[in-house]
């Protein structure tokens, strides 16, 4: 990664969506290994900048199911903030539902809008009256607003929403779908609701997990997003819920300690990347073919509308 040119992004969300890049990149598959994402492409990516005027097109996944660290780069350098020309790593998840997009839906051409924006230029933006989230997960690279060529966007929308990959808004006046891989969530531009800061407080804190996919969940990286109040009290303790169940420990990040209740603080936009330790599955409990989420418990004291458990994405345990 250009390290000049991400280290004011990583002071302000921390380093795990590095870590959980630069950990993937050498996961192989075999022929007996699922899909490491839910939504998945061929592991090619073209995309046309309307603002630049260039076009990207990387084959970022290889045959054996690692991933190239050089074309993750070039995506990077490709969806980097409009004004300021900051850069920050494209999470995998997000690259890959991109892909599956492409892959699925055949559009003639798809040209990225607005990928990363710092937090500096999002803010610009508002303040100059635009239509977009203080807390937009723009500023976190989890976001990309692109215009469809030779497809209906509508029909596009409606698929993906059904789908729930992830938040899809349908700017039908503007003429492009807002594609992130946040929680599941759905909008048009009359109903988004930008203007009312949603996500202050903590009140839409979410995490997200580096894959969908996983035979084992110890050692895996979960990042806090959304967060907009520090600190965050979390407990070391967290659960696996749905056709899984277990017991988690969670490693705090940076080496922080524990205080007496078995609970450490995230305080700062780099403390937000954790792992899972051990695992214990539940007594008794036979794992089911399906999804599970990871579980977080949060402590006292509570910020504004901090809430009581955080959720993640969906997962899925394939043991073998």
């Amino acid at each position: 990664m250009k390290h000049s040119s991400t280290n004011a992004f990583l002071v302000m969300c921390g380093v795990g969506i590095v870590t959980a890049l630069l950990l993937s990149l050498a996961v192989p598959s075999s022929g007996e290994d699922l899909p490491r994402f839910f939504f998945e492409g061929n592991g090619r990516l073209v995309l046309r900048h309307a603002y630049f005027e260039t076009t990207l097109d990387v084959r970022y996944r290889r045959a054996d199911g690692s991933y190239d660290p050089a074309a993750l780069e070039q995506i990077e350098h490709f969806f980097r903030s409009r004004e300021d020309g900051r850069e920050a790593p494209v999470p995998l998840r997000l690259v890959e539902l991109l892909s599956y997009i492409q892959d699925h839906y055949h559009p003639r051409q798809m040209i990225l809008l607005s990928g990363f924006r710092s937090p500096e230029f999002n803010t610009e933006l508002r303040n100059a009256g635009g239509a977009v989230a203080q807390a937009s997960l723009h500023t976190e690279a989890m976001a990309a607003d692109i215009m469809f060529i030779g497809v209906d966007m509508g029909r596009v929308w409606h698929r993906l929403r059904d789908l729930g990959t992830g938040g899809v808004g349908y700017y039908r006046q503007n003429k492009f779908l807002h594609i992130d891989s946040g929680p599941p969530r759905f909008w048009e531009a009359t109903t988004s609701r930008v203007r009312e800061n949603l996500s202050a407080d903590n009140a839409r804190v979410f995490l997200a997990t580096d894959f969908d996919r996983y035979r084992d969940l110890k050692g895996a990286s979960c990042v806090l997003h959304s967060v907009t109040a520090y600190p965050i009290m979390i407990s070391s303790h967290a659960k696996v819920v749905g056709a899984d169940e277990a017991s988690l420990t969670i490693e705090p990040p940076n080496g922080a300690g524990l205080n007496a209740d078995g609970c450490f603080a995230v305080s700062s936009p780099d403390a937000r990347e954790f792992q899972v330790g051990s695992v214990t599955p539940a007594t008794g409990h036979i794992a089911a073919a399906g999804q599970s989420r990871i579980v977080l418990s949060t402590c006292e004291p509570r910020l504004g509308k901090t809430p009581t458990e955080i959720t993640s994405n969906p997962i899925e345990i394939r043991r073998r």
